[in-house]
Formats: C-alpha cells, sequence, structure tokens
C-alpha cells in the first residue's frame, strides 16, 4: 500500500465533494463541498485543497449506469477529470462510483439527517464512499485502483 495523502472527489452537475485520507490510506473523510463552476473556479479550489493536504494523487468518481454502461454523467465526469488533471499537478485517477450517491443518502438518512438540507454534506460523504472504496482496492491489490487520467490541455 503506498503512503500519502489522497484527495477522493465526487463530480455533480452544481456541487463537487471533496474528501481526503490520512498519511497512512487507511481511512477517507469529508473535507469540503466546492460549487461547480464554468470559469475554473472550482477546479482551482480543488488544486488548493491538493496543495494545502500535500496529496500525491485525486481519485475522481466515474459516474458508470448500474449495468456499467457510460452515461452523460459519464462523459461529464470524464471531461472533468482530464481538466483537474492540468491544474492539480498530481495523478489524478477514475474509478468505478456506482452507487455512492445512493449509499451516502440512506447513510446520511440513517443517522437522522434531513437529506433535503443536507444535500452538500452528501456530496462530501459519497466523495468520501468513492475514495475508501478505491482506498480498500488497493489494499486488497496490492495496486492503484481505476485508471490514470491524461490531461486535456497537455504539456
Amino acid at each position: 500500500m503506498r503512503s500519502g495523502v489522497r484527495v477522493g472527489i465526487d463530480v455533480g452537475k452544481v456541487r463537487i465533494g471533496v474528501s481526503r485520507s490520512d498519511l497512512h490510506g487507511m481511512l477517507a473523510t469529508p473535507v469540503e463541498t466546492v460549487a461547480r463552476s464554468e470559469d475554473a473556479a472550482d477546479r482551482r479550489r480543488i488544486a488548493e485543497i491538493v496543495g494545502e493536504l500535500g496529496a500525491f494523487e485525486v481519485i475522481v468518481g466515474l459516474p458508470l449506469a448500474l449495468s456499467g454502461a457510460r452515461t452523460a454523467s459519464t462523459a461529464d465526469a470524464i471531461g472533468f477529470a482530464e481538466s483537474l488533471a492540468s491544474e492539480v499537478g498530481v495523478p489524478v485517477r477514475m474509478v468505478d462510483e456506482r452507487l455512492s450517491t445512493v449509499s451516502a443518502t440512506s447513510a446520511l438518512r440513517a443517522s437522522g439527517r434531513n437529506t433535503k438540507k443536507a444535500r452538500p454534506v452528501v456530496d462530501q460523504v459519497a466523495a468520501t464512499i468513492i475514495l475508501q472504496h478505491a482506498l480498500d482496492a488497493e489494499r486488497a491489490t496490492g495496486r492503484p485502483p481505476g485508471d490514470t487520467v491524461e490531461s486535456s490541455i497537455g504539456p
């Protein structure tokens, strides 16, 4: 298992959930919800978080249909991850995130939170679930999870 902080990202149309791992890559915790923007302010804020935490990698959730097929959200997340890769200066990887938002909503509801009022928190919890899944997968296989994203802008 590689050591170092990782940042997890749940890309939504309105908000982006951000989480982080501990230095040993054992546990993911929520960090922040960033407003989605057209002017790259969202990606700059995530790059700031990556720098502040000294993260060596970013894990972005790849939303697929339950069948595994790609959707409009898949294309949006891939485009966001490619753009993010040119901002953060560390590798960006995409991992399957099927049902992460559903799991996050269920967890919040089970804890007694009103999910309508807690929408920004749902995004952070979804990012935490995505990152924890990636950490667990790496621990189980000994290999980095998902696939590396290339910058859409290039060098």
